[in-house]
Order: structure tokens, then C-alpha cells, then sequence
């Protein structure tokens, strides 16, 4: 157990590094929508999710409602849910219903990816310290990009502020260049943000994630529907 243990956090050193460093920004954003550094040390800690973080943060800078919070963050998270379906076929029998519930709380899309590289079936001692290592980074990086935010000139904290959108930009823009359906659904989605912007400036940052996260998936369902034999491929490598 050990041994599995300690394999997993090495295994999620790189990630954790990964965090920390994305994580600041978050912490940089917080203070400047007026969040106080436990707050924002606090969101860390009880999410691991970047761009659900974000909109939320965008949400309650804005005034949101609990509403527009919740339907934000269950259309911008639900791939963990399918992330988490598709783990659920490589797991030990030793997962039980507890083991389970605390692993579901750290999936991410980096930890996802490595734990499905994985040959041998996923004990909960790996999947802790799988899941321990990053934590730790993208906790680490909000709370010292939060006390930097707090002493470092307005200036200085806006440019730092970047790093959060720089990682989005990393992380769409590769398999953009690789799949144009995937680019033009990115597009769509950006213009439908301006639109939205200068045409319905009384829609909140967080009702316009959700518009166009979902009219932009619906587009891309109709236009480019998944053949079925891929869709058959993939449910059995799955």
C-alpha cells in the first residue's frame, strides 16, 4: 500500500508543478475581485477544477445567483463525470463506496490522463497519492498568488492576472490546430461571447458560459455528429 502510495505522488509531481504555477494566477484573480486570501485559499481547497473556478469567481464578482452558479458549474464540469465513468472500468475491486467518493473529488483532466495510462488496476493508495501531490501544488499556488495580490502594486497584478488565461489559450489551441471541426466549434463559441457582450450586456459573465458553451456543443452535435462506428471504438476501449 505504501509503495503504491508514494508511486502515485511521484507520478503526480509534474502535474503538481503544473499547478502551482496556474494556480497563482487564480489567486492573483481572486484578490482582484475583491476576494479576501482565505476565501480564495478556500475555493482551492474544496475544487480542483480551473475553468470552474474562474466562472465562479466571475460569478460572484458579478452578483450572481445561486442558480446561475450552479448551472455554470455543471456544464463546465460535467466531463468529470464522464472522466469519472470511464476510470470506474480500471479500478481494484478494493474501491469501495468511500474510496470512490473521495477519489471523485480529484479527478482533473491531467490526473484523469495519467491514472488511465496506468497498466495494472487503480488501488486507492495510488490514486491518493495521485490525487495528494497535485493538491497540494494548486492549493500552494493560490494561497502565494493571493498574498502576492494582496502586497504587490495593481500593475504588477494585472499582468500576473494573464497566466490563468495563457493556460487556456495552451490548452485548446493544440488540438485546435490538429482538428478544424474542433477550431471552428472554439470560434463559434468566442463569437457568440463577444455577441453577447456588446448585444446583451444585461446577461451575466456567468449565463454567458452557459449560452454558449451549450449552443456551441448543440452546433457541433449537429454538424459534426460522431460516426457510430467511432462512437462503437470508443465504448470498447473504454
Amino acid at each position: 500500500m505504501k509503495k503504491k502510495f508514494v508511486m502515485g505522488m511521484r507520478h503526480g509531481v509534474p502535474i503538481m508543478l503544473g499547478y502551482l504555477s496556474v494556480s497563482f494566477g487564480f489567486g492573483v484573480l481572486c484578490i482582484q475581485q475583491n476576494l479576501s486570501i482565505l476565501a480564495a485559499v478556500g475555493i482551492s481547497v474544496t475544487n480542483l477544477t480551473s475553468a470552474g473556478q474562474v466562472a465562479g469567481v466571475e460569478v460572484i464578482a458579478a452578483g450572481g445567483s445561486l442558480l446561475e452558479m450552479v448551472l455554470c458549474q455543471i456544464v463546465i464540469n460535467l466531463r468529470y463525470s464522464l472522466m469519472s465513468l470511464s476510470l470506474s472500468q480500471k479500478l481494484d475491486p478494493s474501491f469501495n463506496l468511500m474510496h470512490r467518493l473521495f477519489v471523485a473529488y480529484g479527478i482533473t483532466d491531467e490526473i484523469f490522463a495519467v491514472a488511465s495510462a496506468q497498466d495494472e488496476p487503480l488501488k486507492p493508495s495510488y490514486m491518493y497519492g495521485l490525487i495528494l501531490t497535485p493538491f497540494i501544488g494548486w492549493s500552494m499556488g493560490t494561497l502565494l498568488g493571493a498574498v502576492a495580490g494582496d502586497i504587490m502594486p495593481a500593475s504588477v497584478t494585472a499582468a500576473l492576472s494573464v497566466l490563468l488565461y495563457g493556460m487556456f489559450i495552451a490548452i485548446i489551441l493544440p488540438p485546435a490546430k490538429k482538428n478544424h471541426k474542433l477550431l471552428l466549434v472554439i470560434l463559434l463559441a468566442a463569437a457568440l461571447s463577444v455577441l453577447i457582450h456588446f448585444l446583451l450586456p444585461m446577461i451575466s459573465s456567468g449565463f454567458s458560459i452557459i449560452i454558449c458553451a451549450v449552443i456551441s456543443s448543440v452546433v457541433a452535435a449537429l454538424i459534426f455528429p460522431v460516426p457510430v462506428e467511432d462512437k462503437e471504438r470508443g465504448e470498447e476501449s473504454a
